[in-house]
Formats: structure tokens, C-alpha cells, sequence
């Protein structure tokens, strides 16, 4: 029997003026039900306050056995009918 479930991956999509408590509280509760989720961040201020976030969900979820790790990527996002290039964070459970 496989871990993976066919739910699709939560994305969450961070700005630079996102609080990063914030950000962290849906990363662990994501991280707590579905075991990964998908953190898209466009420019430094945005990737800085999803950097953030999942440090300091790091913290949350210590206390129940569970470690975080990241992988970055690269990732083409349209916005407003416009290609941008953005950070995609996989965030999962170690």
C-alpha cells in the first residue's frame, strides 16, 4: 500500500507582505494532514517571507517527531497574461 494518497498537493501561494506566522500555521496544519505541501513564492521579498515561514513551521511540528526538509525549484507561473518565473518550495515531512 502506497503513503501517497491522490489528493492533489496544496499550493500555497506566499507574497512579500504575507506575515510569516501566518504562513507557517498552513504549513503545518497542510504538513499534519496531507504530509507535503507546495510553496510558490515570485520575487525576494516573497521568497524571504516563505523562507520564513517554514522555519518557523519547522518549530511547530518538532514537538510531534516530525522534521521538514525543502526543495527548491524553478517554476513558470502566468500572471495577469504574463509569464513570470517564481520559486516553487516542496515542503515534506524528513
Amino acid at each position: 500500500m502506497s503513503t501517497h494518497e491522490s489528493s492533489p498537493l496544496e499550493i500555497l501561494k506566499v507574497s512579500a507582505s504575507s506575515k510569516p506566522i501566518s504562513v507557517a500555521g498552513a504549513i503545518a496544519g497542510v504538513i499534519r494532514s496531507q504530509h507535503k505541501v507546495e510553496v510558490q513564492a515570485i520575487g525576494a521579498g516573497a521568497l524571504n517571507q516563505a523562507i520564513k515561514a517554514i522555519a518557523i513551521a519547522r518549530g511547530y511540528v518538532a514537538p510531534a517527531g516530525v522534521d521538514l526538509v525543502c526543495i527548491p525549484s524553478f517554476i513558470d507561473l502566468a500572471i495577469d497574461g504574463e509569464e513570470r518565473t517564481g520559486i516553487r518550495l516542496l515542503v515534506e515531512e524528513r
